[in-house]
């Protein structure tokens, strides 16, 4: 029986799809590791390739593993439907060659994970798509991200929060330009997971994840997801996604739909510790500056709690003494572990322009506001005050 009136998130996070593909009542979904599915007879086989009927074909294509956390997405960001991938960077791909093909362009923020950027800035500008960059500094205003668009303009494309920077874009501003060009806007919700931002709520047509990152929670799979319209998942689906593969495991798929359960817990400790540890570093000596949205000093402050529930567990900040500085830090800390990726359990210390954003040239990422002794912190579940006690003692060596 399905449920007679609305559901929390906090409740669709642990429950979130009506449809079991099970005969035998499982309260946990069932892996369904099957490469290919039986026919009853040749009309019926002709029928689930025609869409008359219902019913997987090769899972590639579909798993019904894979359809339970495509519903669970779909439902968690307020969309019509989802597309599992095998990556995040394998659904940001499917998208962009979805809706733009050689001779169009698309217009992006400049701050965006290095896999994007060199993305958007190299690979498809070999397939002869452009790639226009507005920095987030001149974001502010519709007529300044208008300006870059044209009739051969196919998306627009923003982080929010930005990695590494945690820039807070304005959702709303976005959404409204892109709507008045009748263009998609894609949003990557990576840093703040559903939980904490919907941005199909706000107007964006599509979200993508890394799905690797909160969705998972655990540092132990890898996936990404698209969610949007019925239609557009459609296109997507039979534009690209069936022919070039970009498919997930049914296994990972079962893995998701267990990190995801526990997500509104685990994003509430993240967001509380992230708060605290940012108001002890922004008052540090040897500290220059922090990036938290949660900060009063953040400039996107205002911004961040107009669209999001709370402010993440992602922290940039930087140190006196730059590069040589960071470096001191990255090596001397002991429970912080110096990994990229983010999200995990485990708190992780990284230097973006040496590690996750090394594809951007040194005037780009000047541009995209990365310095060079910026550290990024993915704050993890350890109890604060000790990951604020290890980042105490490397900053005693600075």
């Amino acid at each position: 029986m399905k449920p007679t009136k609305p559901l929390s998130l906090e409740t669709e996070i642990v429950h979130g799809t009506h449809t079991v593909h099970t005969t035998s009542l499982d309260l946990v979904a069932p892996i369904h590791m099957t490469a290919t599915y039986k026919f009853r007879s040749a009309d019926h086989g002709a029928g689930i390739f025609d869409g008359t009927d219902e019913g997987f074909v090769y899972t590639r294509i579909g798993n019904p593993t894979v359809a339970q956390l495509q519903e669970k997405m779909a439902v968690l960001e307020g969309g019509e439907a989802a597309i599992a991938t095998s990556s995040g960077m394998s659904a940001i791909a499917a998208v962009g060659l979805s809706l733009a093909k050689p001779g169009d362009n698309l217009v992006s923020s400049t701050t965006v994970y290095g896999g994007t950027f060199s993305l958007f800035n190299h690979h498809f500008r070999d397939l002869s798509i452009e790639s226009r960059f507005i920095p987030p500094s001149d974001c502010c205003t519709a007529g300044q991200i208008e300006a870059l668009i044209d009739e051969k303009t196919r998306f627009l494309y923003l982080e929010t929060p930005a990695n590494p920077t945690v820039d807070i874009l304005d959702i709303r501003l976005w959404a409204s330009v892109a709507q008045k060009k009748g263009i998609p806007l894609v949003v990557d919700n990576t840093f703040a997971s559903p939980y904490l931002q919907r941005p199909l709520e706000l107007g964006a047509e599509i979200v993508v994840h890394s799905a690797t990152k909160y969705l998972g929670g655990h540092g132990d799979i890898i996936g990404g997801v698209i969610v949007g319209s019925a239609a557009m998942m459609d296109h997507i689906r039979q534009d690209y996604a069936h022919h070039y593969g970009p498919s997930m495991s049914p296994f990972n798929a079962w893995l998701f739909l267990r990190g995801i359960k526990t997500l509104a817990l685990r994003m509430e400790r993240h967001c509380d510790s992230a708060l605290k540890i940012a108001r002890w570093l922004e008052a540090h000596p040897k500290v220059d500056r922090v990036y938290y949205p949660g900060l009063d000093s953040h400039p996107g402050h205002a911004a961040a709690k107009a669209q999001m529930r709370e402010f993440g567990g992602m922290i940039a900040f930087e140190v006196k003494g730059g590069l040589a500085a960071g470096k001191t830090i990255m090596n001397a800390v002991s429970l912080c572990i110096l990994a990229v990726s983010l999200g995990d359990c485990e708190t992780l210390i990284q230097h973006p322009a040496s590690m996750t954003h090394a594809a951007y040239t040194a005037e780009e990422r000047r541009a995209a506001g990365i310095g060079e002794g910026l550290i990024r912190l993915s704050v993890g579940l350890e109890d604060p005050d000790d990951i604020i006690a290890d980042l105490e003692g490397a900053l005693d060596l600075v």
